[in-house]
């Protein structure tokens, strides 16, 4: 890590990056949130249009069924493991 020093703090350059593993975190946060704030917004509007109210509980967890089968099907198998077993 490259650190340069600014008085007396150290300062991170931009070419600095992040421990290993944050980006996927991030994503994978991300995937989860974008899921359940997307299906669960189209189930609240559909529970506007249609007059009903079970519509936004079921859009939620539709988008977080779906967000995890997304994190599952990208994350869940690493090729390493595949090549290791070969």
């Amino acid at each position: 890590m490259k650190e340069r020093m600014f008085g007396t703090a150290k300062v991170r350059t931009a070419d600095d990056k992040a421990p290993a593993g944050t980006e996927d975190g991030y994503r994978i946060i991300a995937y989860l949130a974008a899921g359940l704030l997307f299906y669960g917004g189209i189930g609240w509007l559909l529970d506007r249009w249609l007059d009903t109210s079970f519509l936004l509980p079921v859009g939620i967890i539709v988008g977080v069924v779906l967000a995890m089968y997304s994190i599952i099907k990208r994350y869940g198998n690493p090729e390493s493991k595949t090549e290791e077993e070969q």
